[in-house]
This record gives structure tokens, C-alpha cells and sequence, in this order.
């Protein structure tokens, strides 16, 4: 609706004194001759707000107008007391801050909606950690945070997986990112996308160099780069295997990162289906050993050969052997 377009102009000019009126388009999915029509609906109604020409104008919204939010709808009032659980907040050290906002929103909210999104707080909770991911580490990311918003280079000492020791990294940060409860630092290194787990990071150093990112580059855009390059990885290898319909839903929930399709009937017994796992190597058939029995991979043959090797040790650990012989384990 074009009174929700206004609104949306109006705030996006009070974070920002002038904005280009192509990116104001682009936003709001209308055409560049939209929005000057509605800079003029904006002008007429009292707004101090004009058009700047020449290669770096835009729209300008003059210095100390501000406007109360008193525009939200209900739907939006609502989604903005979604909640998500304890962790990305208090990682960043602002679980007392977004407290405070969403009693300052809820103040300034319109009277009718205070009692849905209320409700909506207590209701619906987010919880971005999956089932049974194990411990995670305690991980200080304060400095990461501090960082990223300093617009300068970063020097990283950062440990690879498998590796005991860390190497050193001068890049260009873009962000950081939360996935899984797992967060994630973004930036380029020698002008290639990367990413840092934080709770690999051994050691953080600003340099006096200004951060360079790739012109008209932002966080969102690397991420979903490095998202998909992550996903193709993962894909390399399709483990095919049979799971037992006793052990279905549990195996669902914790594969279902790398699940390709649903599972389907084993045609040659009814309490058996069969289901196909996208993953990064024919090693990662390690960890359906926790199923026992109830799984059982068939192909690639690669894999359950590695399936066989580690349950050939798991034997020979508990064979015959008394409680606490040495002789090796898994």
C-alpha cells in the first residue's frame, strides 16, 4: 500500500540524510518514477523532503525531522515480539539491550496492538540450535564484534579443523553470522570470500589498515556465496542406506541437514526404508555407528568398508579382553 511505502521512505531517510532514489526503488520494489511521486506526496504533506540531482544525489530528508513509529500494523508489531531463545543476544553482550528495546517498542506501539504482541512474546519462542548437536564451546566473541565494526583489517590466528596449531590471517570482514547456534566470521582474504568459525579463533588484532571489500559487496550477498559453496562440498558423496522404521524418526531428525528426498520403502521387507545422504566424505558413514543395527549403509562400497573397519574395532575393544587392558580402541 502506498501509505506503508511513505512510511517506509520516511524511516529509511532518517537513518540515512540522503539516499539514492534507485536504491530507494529497488527496496520497495516500485519504479525511480514511483518514488518521486511519492517524495512529492511526502513535500505536500508537510515532510521537508526533496530530490538532489547530479551523479551523487538522491533523496534528502532534512536535518533533525524525526517521526514517531506510530505506523505498524498489527501483523508487524507481532513479528517483532518473535523471540529467539538465549545465545545470540547474550553472545554479543546485548541480552539486557533487547530487553530494554522491546519495553520501549511496547510503549510506543498503538494501544490496540500492545495486548497481541504481548501475547506473541509468550507464546512463540525460536530456537536456532539443532536436536542433539552436541556441547558446544563457550566462545568470547566480544572482540570478533568489536572488530567488525571498526572498518579496519583484522590480523586472525585461527585454528583449521584437525590441526592442533594456528595460522595467521590479514582480512577484510564483512560480518558475523549465526547458523546452528555456530557463529561464523565473513571476510575476504587476499580478495576470496572466507570463513572463520569464532570458536576456532585463537586471537583477534586490529591493524591500522581500512578494511577493502569488493565494491557493492555486502554481508548477505558473501554469505549466500559461501552458504552454497559449503552445501555443494557437503554434497560430494550420496551415502545410500536402510534404516529401520523403529529408528525412523530419530534418524530423521539428526540427518536431515544432509537428507536428499524422503525416505522410501525397502521393497524387499516392509519394516525397512531406504534414504540417500548428501555428505562432505565416505568417512561421515562413521556416525551412523550410533544406530547399531538399525541402519545399515549399502552403497558406496567405500563407505561400508569404513563401516566395517570401525566396527571391527569397536569388537576388538570389547572382545575378550578384561576392562582396562591397553591394546588401542577405535
Amino acid at each position: 500500500m502506498k501509505s506503508d511505502r511513505l512510511l517506509s521512505i520516511l524511516l529509511l531517510l532518517q537513518t540515512r540524510r540522503l539516499v539514492p532514489a534507485t536504491e530507494l526503488a529497488e527496496r520497495l520494489d516500485v519504479s525511480v518514477r514511483t518514488i518521486y511521486r511519492d517524495v512529492e506526496a511526502l513535500s505536500a504533506s508537510g515532510v521537508p523532503v526533496y530530490a538532489e540531482r547530479g551523479r551523487h544525489g538522491g533523496i534528502v530528508l532534512l536535518p533533525g525531522f524525526r517521526t514517531d513509529v506510530t505506523g505498524l500494523t498489527a501483523d508487524e508489531s507481532r513479528a517483532l515480539f518473535v523471540l529467539a531463545a538465549d545465545g545470540a543476544h547474550a553472545a554479543l553482550g546485548l541480552d539486557e539491550a533487547i530487553a530494554s528495546a522491546l519495553r520501549k517498542v511496547m510503549a510506543a506501539l498503538p494501544a490496540p496492538h500492545r495486548p497481541a504482541a504481548e501475547l506473541t512474546s509468550r507464546r512463540i519462542l525460536v530456537d536456532p540450535v539443532r536436536w542433539m548437536s552436541g556441547p558446544r564451546a563457550v566462545v568470547d566473541i566480544a572482540d570478533l564484534y568489536d572488530a567488525v565494526f571498526a572498518d579496519r583489517r583484522l590480523r586472525l590466528r585461527y585454528r583449521h579443523s584437525g590441526t592442533r596449531t594456528a595460522r595467521t590471517y590479514t582480512v577484510d570482514p564483512y560480518g558475523l553470522v549465526v547458523k546452528a547456534g555456530v557463529w561464523y566470521l565473513v571476510a575476504d582474504h587476499d580478495a576470496e570470500p572466507r570463513l572463520y568459525r569464532a570458536d576456532r579463533v585463537r586471537g583477534v588484532t586490529l591493524t591500522e589498515d581500512p578494511v577493502v571489500r569488493r565494491p557493492g559487496v555486502e554481508l548477505t550477498h558473501v554469505w549466500e556465496e559461501l552458504r552454497r559453496q559449503v552445501e555443494e562440498r557437503q554434497g560430494e558423496f550420496t551415502l545410500r542406506v536402510r534404516v529401520h522404521r523403529s529408528r525412523l524418526d530419530l534418524f530423521l531428525r539428526l540427518n536431515a541437514g544432509v537428507l536428499t528426498g524422503r525416505p522410501r520403502p525397502d521393497e524387499q521387507d516392509g519394516e525397512w526404508l531406504r534414504a540417500d545422504l548428501a555428505v562432505e566424505s565416505v568417512e561421515w558413514a562413521r556416525s551412523l555407528l550410533s544406530f547399531g543395527p538399525n541402519v545399515e549403509v549399502l552403497e558406496p562400497p567405500e563407505a561400508r568398508a569404513v563401516v566395517a573397519a570401525h566396527a571391527a574395532a569397536v569388537m576388538a575393544l570389547y572382545g575378550d579382553r578384561e576392562p582396562g587392558a591397553s591394546g588401542g580402541g577405535a
